[in-house]
């Protein structure tokens, strides 16, 4: 028997969940996100300049400080995260949503004059590893962190998502503490 195109025949379309579409729309857009900084970071030219606040030695030391904030609330993020899920043998204050929402807001916020200092001053660097994982961290923390916040506004977000995606900001932040904050705090003293 002979093939013939015009036979109407019964086919069968892959049926894509819209949510699922809508998931992987969203990791996209986190995967652009780490990408687009880590090509910025790579073609502008280092400007050398330290953002420094009153009260620091130091425009490292006020990055240190930042960072060292940043990963204190998220401890609290973690914590609190467990807490609202209930893998703690705690019951959830009323208070603890608000608390996470905010202590959330004032981690990431205390990242952006870092992550400005970085990717203008300096740039994406590859001098050595520790660098080098921090530049692709820093730019990893930021992609993970927009694909989680436009997953929250979503229907339909398969349960692990969120918390997986938490887990990962979580992460990458120490990390991102580790290879810098530490780091400096180790070699040069623990100052202001």
């Amino acid at each position: 028997m002979a093939f013939d195109p015009s036979a109407d025949a019964p086919t069968q379309r892959a049926q894509i969940p819209v949510r699922g579409v809508g998931f992987v729309a969203v990791l996209l857009v986190g995967a652009v996100v780490a990408v687009g900084l880590g090509v910025f970071g790579s073609v502008h030219e280092p400007k050398f300049f330290s953002v420094n606040f009153a009260g620091f030695s130091s425009g490292l030391y006020a990055k240190a400080w930042l960072a060292t904030l940043a990963a204190v609330l998220g401890l609290f993020q973690v914590f609190s995260a467990l807490v609202m899920y209930g893998k703690l043998p705690v019951k959830a204050p009323t208070w603890i949503g608000a608390a996470h929402v905010w202590s959330g807001r004032l981690a990431v916020l205390a990242t952006v004059p870092v992550a400005v200092h970085c990717l203008y001053a300096v740039g994406f660097q590859t001098t050595d590893v520790r660098v080098l994982t921090h530049s692709l961290l820093g730019c990893f923390f930021y992609g993970a962190f927009v694909a989680k916040m436009l997953l929250l506004t979503r229907k339909g977000v398969p349960g692990w998502a969120i918390p997986v995606l938490g887990g990962a900001v979580f992460t990458s932040l120490v990390y991102l503490w580790l290879t810098s904050a530490l780091w400096l705090f180790v070699g040069e003293g623990l100052k202001f």
